[in-house]
């Protein structure tokens, strides 16, 4: 290990709801390592779903910052370097990595799926009142200081800050990433896209960048389909509280498509209830994703699934981090995919309440947490 012990400001879950900030320590990095020092971090459903995971547990897996400190084998990377963190951190060598299933890779899941909390950077490598404890996806976000795999790191380009990358490394990769490399959505391609959050917006902007023709937009908030709109949905429809089998709703989708349906539907809302409903909304031999990370029970009539329906749960919009973080930053320098806008509020750590329910509730499309 190379440098000191440091210590800083942590958002902790206790397992059954509640979080507090607190003070952690985290090691110097091991050989293959990096120490980030986090500035800003995305908040997101699934960080609301990891109140309820085993804890004491450190919050958050989708953020930025800079190089602390940097572990012996590490190449390309310097100090002070900004830096965005993933946790698909492929190890390129296990049945996964080697089927080409790299968002897989059991070096990364191994044991813990489904909620991928335990550090794999070095036993112990974060404490909390002198004990170690797990972080969330492997990185703990909603921290000062994180320690990782040089895997997990990829460096930022020089127009890119990390106050508005943070959310490249979750939201914005999990919906671009589910339309362009999981359903593969195709020029002469119709989608629908169910939920208008952080998610959401990103699989709209996916779609566009993939050609699509119709790429229609729902939601319950007015504010956020006009977000959408702007963000390339060719059409908006408004999800109404009373069309309680979703009856209006598919009959509005197939008339926009010839009466058949669209080709790919996505689940953006983080809703279980909600998870199976593009299975109504995509025609026969269609795709059915739900990329919004949806915790709980959820039943469908079997129905549903016909004919030659196709239903994925992608993970991470099937990311390589080699492949499309490159790609990614291209499109950003291009003018083809949008990112400040995304951000509609931004809060310090003391109010991540704030922040959960704003996203609860439909006001902000995507929060972020500044970190200090």
């Amino acid at each position: 290990m190379t440098g000191d012990v440091v210590s800083g400001r942590a958002i902790i879950a206790d397992g059954e709801g509640r979080f507090g900030i607190e003070t952690i320590e985290v090691d110097p990095p091991a050989a293959g390592e990096v120490r980030v020092a986090i500035t800003a971090a995305g908040v997101c459903h699934t960080d609301h779903a990891s109140l309820h995971w085993p804890g004491p547990l450190v919050m958050g897996h989708e953020g930025a910052g800079y190089v602390e400190s940097i572990g012996g084998g590490v190449e390309g990377l310097q100090i002070s370097q900004p830096v965005l963190l993933n946790w698909a951190i492929p190890c390129g060598h296990c049945f996964q990595c080697a089927r080409g299933a790299a968002p897989l890779c059991e070096r990364t899941h191994e044991l813990d799926v489904p909620r991928l909390g335990t550090s794999r950077a070095h036993a112990g490598a974060t404490r909390w009142n002198g004990r170690a404890i797990d972080r969330a996806f492997h990185l703990g976000t909603f921290a000062r200081y994180t320690v990782v795999r040089a895997e997990a790191v990829t460096p930022l380009p020089a127009e890119l800050t990390p106050d508005a990358a943070c959310i490249l490394g979750c939201a914005v990769m999990t919906g671009v990433g589910s339309a362009v490399n999981v359903a593969d959505v195709q020029p002469s391609d119709t989608v629908a896209v169910l939920g208008c959050g952080g998610v959401g917006l990103n699989v709209i902007q996916g779609a566009r960048i993939a050609g699509a023709r119709a790429v229609i937009a729902i939601d319950r908030v007015p504010a956020r389909l006009q977000h959408a709109h702007a963000l390339g949905a060719t059409h908006t429809l408004i999800a109404h509280d009373d069309d309680t089998d979703h009856a209006r709703l598919v009959a509005a989708v197939q008339a926009l498509t010839d009466g058949r349906g669209v080709d790919h539907a996505f689940e953006a809302t983080g809703a279980p209830a909600l998870a199976f409903l593009p299975l109504k909304l995509a025609r026969h031999g269609g795709n059915a994703l739900q990329v919004s990370g949806a915790h709980g029970a959820a039943s469908l009539p079997l129905t549903d699934l016909f004919w030659n329906k196709r239903y994925l749960a992608p993970l991470y919009g099937g990311c390589v981090p080699s492949r499309d973080f490159p790609r990614l930053f291209t499109w950003l320098a291009e003018g083809r995919l949008e990112l400040a806008g995304l951000i509609s509020h931004r809060y310090p750590m003391e109010a991540l309440d704030q922040a959960f329910d704003d996203m609860l509730q439909g006001r902000s499309s995507k929060g972020v947490l500044r970190i200090a």
